[in-house]
């Protein structure tokens, strides 16, 4: 089956969206969000994520221990926790939304214009998750940055740095986006609302018939009587 031209857009979009979600997935997982080297002992270094923190050991296992307490995290930390959590959300359910109102998927009985609004809400929620993925992201990089140049910490003192993760978060807000995007610009695309197949044609009511012209005469119609014999 050929493809249309609304189809390629959608089919690009939800791969996009799809790729953006496995990346802020991704990045939820992994740990290097911050990395700390001391050079007091080159042979260790510590990596921290919203979750744990980890100690890496040259050619040691990686010891790692979560956080205990939710309230003791620092202010950027928890709010990357909830806004990763609302990312992954609204990333999966703006793939399900677009994908019911894509056209690869077929059902006699939805019509176009419903699909329609699901690929515009798909792609707006899509779209939505760059905030969630991109704000966690950026607050742990602002406060490193604060913490790096503060004049108050001693310069003996190691501080920590950006992991590779952020620049990982950042690719999937973009790819979201994008994704986001093209499923919104793919909703605007393509034929008129059509009724539903197992649906007569459009029927007038007799209210709403047409009514013929008239050439401006005037014309008396009698009902005939039945007449008893």
């Amino acid at each position: 089956m050929a493809w249309s031209f609304r189809g390629k857009v959608q089919l690009r979009g939800l791969l996009l969206s799809l790729l953006g979600w496995v990346c802020s997935y991704v990045t939820t997982i992994l740990p290097q969000w911050k990395t700390l080297n001391l050079e007091l002992n080159e042979m260790q270094t510590w990596i921290m994520r919203t979750w744990e923190v980890c100690v890496v050991r040259e050619e040691v296992a990686t010891v790692c221990k979560a956080f205990e307490s939710f309230l003791s995290l620092s202010q950027e930390l928890q709010v990357a926790r909830i806004l990763r959590v609302a990312s992954h959300g609204l990333g999966l359910l703006g793939l399900l939304v677009s994908s019911f109102g894509s056209e690869c998927f077929r059902f006699h009985r939805i019509r176009w214009v419903f699909k329609r609004r699901l690929g515009l809400l798909g792609g707006t929620l899509e779209a939505s998750a760059l905030a969630t993925t991109l704000l966690p992201v950026s607050s742990v990089a602002h406060a490193t940055i604060q913490d790096f140049w503060d004049d108050s910490v001693p310069d003996i003192i190691p501080q920590w740095e950006f992991g590779g993760v952020l620049y990982l978060g950042g690719a999937a807000g973009i790819f979201l986006v994008l994704g986001g995007l093209l499923l919104v610009f793919s909703s605007y695309l393509g034929k008129e609302d059509v009724p539903f197949p197992l649906m007569a044609g459009p029927t007038v009511p007799p209210s709403c018939a047409p009514v013929e012209e008239s050439d401006g005469s005037f014309h008396i119609m009698l009902k005939p009587r039945n007449l008893v014999v």
